[in-house]
């Protein structure tokens, strides 16, 4: 991506203010004609106050030029402030509101994508984190440069040019040839430097996703002793971006001397050449102050073009991987138009399924899901269960075969509509920043409290939710992973959808909050048709049909005690959770109890 690139695609993000881009370069062109007056105030005072040394004029007149001068200069420094003021603020509120723009441009674009993008190894939390970050910071950095810094320093080199070459042509030459001759090296320092640069970036995403990574699992760092390794690796890779940085700071400094010393030649050369037309009486003595200060207005965009065009190429290259983020249109969630009755009776025909970059994980799936009935999908883990209801729930796509929904191709169906008629809970769910009762809401967002706390109740966390300080209103976060699980069983309460996928619901639950649970589940169930993985051995026999899963293929299907009776894959699972559960000793003991009650 080339700047001129760069700027077509962020001229759709700043033209809605293009007030304050028009407010600016007016205020530009002020600054820029105000920075010349410094230059024409003293080549006159200069001469003037010569004029008065060669003829013994009185001191009246020297006092009379520098109340002048003093009045020019200070006013001109007032007018300065006020503009430059103005001009800061303006392409400050212009970043401020590209970046607002920006960052809601590209959230509200990844929400739209498909589940594979997100479990890309590029797009991991940290990495897609950092691109966001980096990216927004550039790009808007890169708009202030273009308004705060380029425009007022380029704007003010042209007029100081044009200032010169209409006092002398070959004094105004030597300041042209100068530019090109520093615009060149930066060029080189540029394009030697690129792919540094994207490598530290890369390496800067691997560092943020590993702190992250980290951060998220200290607590099996710290249980297996593992810091000093954890450090070590963060330590190798802060290594490679110590030794890109310091590899990046000796190129650039070369190449900066270079340029501060093709600078000072061409200030040599014109002072040299200003004195030669002093000493041959075609230039008076301020055309040397006059001169110099010009050339310091032509040279002060290039004493800062090595800064800016450092910032333009990371912008350059931090916007090449987040328009890669905001641009993946062949990303987005596919969806239809249909929105049918929908009762919940799925059939999947011939269905193969594998994640981007790793080994199919369904083979040929068949299989008929009867509405207002629960079924349990039952296999070991990597069966490829939860791939199954994650290809209900359209979070993919199959790769072959199809899956109707009450007659239609799901894929014809609205995936708004979809999941607005599916509730689904899974082993492990997102409680987001914010207060119980707002994340038991975002099952129903218009829901009032009576109906948050109905939901509640039937999830079985009313009561402990009550004994909080702030009740409804405590941080969601700070309860535990059980409560945690039941706000996530409210939500579904709460959403009242036809169609139910749970996903291991009780996992994180112990054996009192489990039986509560399967009450108010075994309530919600009534009517509706409910997809259930679960290693419980009471919720696997209330199933009215089971289909068994095993390395991604369906090797077997009916009710439990047909399942039992072949002797099968099904059995050895229902039998090896039996004996996890050690059945012989607690029948034993419940025998020993009643018999004690007899």
């Amino acid at each position: 991506m080339n700047l001129w690139q760069l700027f077509k695609k962020l001229s759709p993000v700043v033209k809605p203010y293009h007030w304050l881009v028009i407010a600016t370069l007016l205020l530009t062109l002020i600054s820029s004609l105000t920075a010349q007056v410094n230059a024409i105030t003293l080549q006159w005072a200069v001469d003037s106050i010569n004029h008065l040394m060669e003829d013994n004029s009185h001191t009246t007149r020297g006092w009379r030029i520098l109340m002048i001068i003093s009045i020019i200069l200070i006013g001109k420094e007032i007018i300065n402030v006020s503009v430059t003021f103005g001009q800061k603020f303006f392409g400050e509120k212009l970043r401020i509101l590209v970046s607002q723009e920006l960052s809601q441009n590209v959230i509200e674009k990844f929400l739209r994508y498909r589940m594979s993008f997100f479990n890309d190894d590029n797009n991991q939390a940290g990495k897609l984190q950092t691109r966001i970050d980096r990216g927004v910071a550039s790009l808007t950095r890169l708009v202030q440069i273009f308004f705060i810094d380029i425009l007022p320093l380029l704007s003010a080199a042209l007029i100081a040019l044009g200032l010169m070459f209409y006092a002398n042509f070959w004094v105004g030459l030597i300041a042209l040839v100068i530019v090109p001759v520093y615009f060149w090296i930066t060029w080189l320092q540029a394009k030697k430097m690129g792919n540094w640069r994207r490598e530290f970036r890369d390496n800067r995403e691997k560092k943020n996703h590993g702190i992250l990574s980290i951060i998220n699992a200290i607590s099996v760092v710290k249980s297996f002793n593992r810091e000093a390794i954890e450090a070590k690796k963060q330590l190798e890779l802060q290594k490679q971006i110590t030794e890109n940085q310091m590899l990046t700071r000796r190129v650039a400094y070369v190449f900066e001397g270079s340029k501060t010393l093709i600078e000072q030649i061409g200030l040599v050369l014109i002072i040299i050449l200003t004195s030669f037309f002093v000493i041959k009486g075609e230039m008076s003595i301020g055309m040397i102050m006059y001169h110099v200060l010009l050339f310091n207005n032509v040279s002060a965009p290039i004493r800062q073009l090595h800064r800016i065009y450092d910032e333009m190429n990371d912008a350059l290259i931090y916007s090449e991987s987040f328009y890669q983020i905001l641009e993946a249109d062949h990303e987005i969630e596919q969806t239809g138009s249909l929105k049918p009755n929908l009762t919940g009776h799925f059939e999947l025909k011939n269905v193969d399924f594998a994640y981007p970059k790793k080994q199919q994980v369904l083979h040929d799936i068949s299989m008929t899901i009867q509405p207002n009935r629960v079924t349990a999908l039952v296999g070991l883990s990597g069966a490829g269960k939860s791939t199954l209801i994650s290809l209900l729930d359209k979070f993919y796509t199959a790769d072959n075969g199809s899956i109707l929904l009450d007659g239609v191709n799901i894929n014809d169906i609205d995936t708004t509509y979809l999941r607005n008629h599916i509730g689904l809970v899974l082993q492990k769910n997102h409680i987001f920043q914010g207060s119980i009762a707002d994340n038991i809401r975002y099952g129903k967002p218009d829901a009032s409290l009576d109906e948050i706390i109905q939901a509640a109740t039937k999830a079985s966390i009313h009561e402990q939710i009550m004994q909080l300080e702030n009740t409804y209103e405590s941080d969601a976060t700070m309860l535990s992973g059980g409560q945690q699980q039941r706000i996530a069983l409210a939500r579904m309460f709460l959403k009242n959808p036809p169609i139910i996928f749970l996903d291991e619901p009780t996992a994180s639950l112990d054996a009192i909050a489990t039986e509560q649970i399967k009450k108010s589940l075994d309530a919600i169930k009534q009517g509706r048709t409910v997809i259930m993985i679960s290693h419980s051995l009471s919720q696997i026999i209330d199933a009215d049909y089971t289909y068994v899963l095993e390395n991604g293929h369906m090797v077997e299907h009916g009710t439990h005690d047909v399942l039992y009776q072949q002797n099968g894959a099904y059995k050895k699972i229902f039998d090896a959770m039996a004996k996890s559960l050690n059945i012989d000793k607690i029948a034993s003991t419940m025998d020993l109890k009643k018999g004690e009650n007899d």
